[in-house]
């Protein structure tokens, strides 16, 4: 998934996930909050050089955002994955009950992965997921004079090129957090029209991206491309109206209205509640 940012409130109740500036269909994805990109790694620029001693995980390292994400586990066993999708990898971990703490991404000669794995316990993360992806900054040069002296240049050269094939090193730090009051990640959509009139209209509601498996969501058989339209009697049209009726309505069975396919569809739910 190429850009994405999440909101957590303090109690770890209920997580909310925007994504920004991604085009979906015709819609745009509208970020609530501005905290900054949550599916979408930061992007590297130019080679990074390994220093003997270094962990560039750790020195690229950048936190999610401002709310310091931590693991219900005190001291959680941090295991490493290799990765090979981000975007369905990520939804599989927000599915599973993860969040994301933050991510690092360089670019550099080949590194072990295990220098994650050690960043990872470093912030007590409970899974770091890995990415690789050979690079190369070189140019293919052509001798446009013809000359054979030019040609045998042209040719060292692209060889010399050739040799300094890179790795782009992405990285991911996900917690296990506790079960939410609802299980839901959303996104807050923008309507993207070539007619002025149109352009930037905001949809009603919030769409769903994940459902936490387990959760109350899940029981209730809300889905993934759902749209949450109202909670009892709070009507959702940003991410500070979910989070305040899953906090206002935790313990209760409260009736949910949401946009399934092409129908509104009300449901029967069971928040949890944190004592």
């Amino acid at each position: 998934m190429q850009s994405k940012i999440r909101q957590l409130d303090k109690n770890n109740q209920t997580r909310i996930q925007v994504l920004n500036n991604k085009m979906i269909g015709r819609t745009m994805l509208l970020s609530l909050l501005g905290l900054g990109a949550v599916l979408l790694m930061p992007k590297a620029h130019a080679y990074d050089v390994v220093k003997p001693n270094s962990n560039l995980f750790e020195e690229r390292y950048v936190e999610q955002n401002d709310r310091h994400l931590k693991s219900l586990n005190v001291s959680p066993d941090t295991t490493l994955e290799i990765g090979e999708n981000q975007e369905a990898d990520a939804t599989r971990m927000l599915e599973s009950g993860y969040d994301m703490m933050g991510t690092s991404e360089f670019v550099s000669a080949k590194i072990p992965a295990e220098l994650a794995k050690a960043y990872g316990k470093k912030i007590k993360a409970d899974r770091v997921l890995v990415y690789d992806k050979p690079t190369s900054l070189t140019t293919n040069m052509v001798n446009f004079d013809g000359t054979e002296e030019g040609k045998k240049m042209i040719q060292e050269a692209n060889e010399e090129n050739s040799k300094n094939e890179k790795t782009v090193h992405s990285a991911s730090y996900w917690a296990k957090l506790p079960m939410p009051l609802f299980g839901v990640h959303v996104i807050k959509l923008v309507k993207v029209s070539t007619n002025p009139s149109e352009e930037g209209t905001v949809q009603p509601g919030l769409k769903i991206i994940a459902v936490i498996k387990d959760s109350p969501a899940a029981k209730a058989s809300i889905a993934t491309g759902d749209t949450l339209l109202k909670i009892g009697d709070v009507a959702l049209e940003k991410a500070d109206d979910l989070l305040g009726a899953v906090k206002r309505y935790q313990g209760q069975t409260i009736d949910v209205l949401l946009r399934h396919g092409d129908e509104n569809v009300k449901t029967m739910v069971v928040l949890n509640s944190h004592n």
